[in-house]
Order: structure tokens, then sequence, then C-alpha cells
């Protein structure tokens, strides 16, 4: 660009020499002299400002990128939590779906029980005390009952056919009430003590003294 403002100034004035005026070598080479400077002042201001236009644009472009790097590095962060996040759920979601399959499991099998033992305590005709060796078998119990905190009792009262339906009923009732007073008083708890009254025995291939009984059936809970 120099060399063209240079040509651009040089030529009128040889045009001039060359037309004959009155104009000398000295001024032309003086006024020549004088115009590159000029030129040159000015061609400088513009390179000035034009390097100066470029390092202002490389900071911005500079800026602009310290930017965009930043943000990819907030992203790249921001894409680790999630994911993060992302398998911290899954896990919670894995192990709420665990435990409630559990859940469920012991929900269906909380009546789901099996025999242990079974004990058979006799009364005497039209009572409903305990004996000493119904006491006796059923300290037995209680200890296996304080061992083994699985277990639960089911008690189930009989009478023989003497007498009318409705009182055999009540004798059977009292009768079970007596051998759950005795497991209570020894400390079982109750939610582990079921009891029913069954009323008299018909069948006729069992003796009457066998009849006049309470049924005790050590039961324990199913293993998950």
């Amino acid at each position: 660009m120099r060399q063209a403002v240079k040509l651009g100034v040089v030529l009128p004035a040889v045009m001039l020499l060359a037309s004959g005026c009155v104009a000398t070598r000295g001024w032309v080479t003086e006024h020549v002299g004088k115009k590159e400077a000029e030129i040159d002042q000015k061609v400088t201001g513009v390179d000035r400002r034009l390097t100066e236009e470029n390092q202002r644009v490389d900071q911005k472009v500079a800026g602009v990128d310290g930017r965009l790097t930043t943000a990819e590095g907030t992203l790249t962060q921001t894409g680790e939590v999630a994911r993060g996040a992302r398998e911290r759920a899954d896990g919670a979601y894995t192990k709420a779906d665990e435990t409630n399959s559990r859940l469920t499991r012991l929900w269906s099998n909380r009546n789901v029980r099996k025999e242990a033992e079974t004990y058979q305590i006799l009364f005497g005709f039209d009572k409903w005390d305990l004996s000493d060796a119904g006491q006796t078998t059923l300290a037995t119990l209680v200890k296996e009952l304080r061992e083994n905190q699985k277990l639960t009792v089911d008690l189930q009262g009989y009478a023989d056919p003497v007498g009318t339906y409705g009182y055999n009923v009540g004798l059977s009732q009292r009768r079970v009430e007596s051998v759950r007073r005795f497991l209570v008083e020894k400390g079982i708890e109750l939610p582990r003590i079921h009891l029913v009254g069954l009323g008299p025995i018909a069948e006729k291939g069992t003796a009457n003294k066998d009849k006049r009984r309470v049924t005790v059936k050590l039961m324990v809970a199913q293993e998950d």
C-alpha cells in the first residue's frame, strides 16, 4: 500500500516536469520528499491502529476461548455429577425393589407355619384345673418357648361327649384358658399364644378320658 501511495505522488510531479513547467527539479524532489514523509506517517498510523485492533481482537478471541474452555469443563463436571446421581438413584431403586420383594414375601408367609411338636394336657371329668402332670408338661413347653423366640403355640381345647353340647363347648374353652393362663404367668407373651375351644369329641374310637384334653402344638414360622 505504501508503494502505491508514493506512485500517486511522484507521477504527477514527473508529469509536471515533462510538461515544461517552471518548477525546478529541486522543488519536485523536496515536494515529493515531504509527501513521502506525510504518507509514511499516515501509513504508520494506520498500521499501528491495525496492530492495536488485531491485538484487541486477539484478546477478545482469547477471552471467548477461555470461557468456552471453562464452560466445557463445567459441562463435563455437570455430566459426571449427573451420572453419579443417576447411578445412586438406580442403586436406591434396586435396594427399594429388593426390600419391597422381601416385605411382600414376609407378608405372604406371615401365617405360614409348620408344626414342631405336639403335647396333650389331660383333665379330669368336668374339670379344667391343671394337674401336676399337666403343669410339668407345660413347664417343658415354656422352656422351649423361651429359648426360641420364633416358636408360637396353638391351643385346642376338647371335652368328652357326656352332657350337653353347649356345656361341653364352654368346658373346652375353660380348659384351654387354664393352659394359656399358665403360659402367660410363666412369661410367654400373649401374641405368641393362639387358642380355641372346640367342644366335645364324638368319635367312638377314643376313650373319654383321652378326649378331655388340650392339644398343645408348638409352631415355627417358615424361613424366608
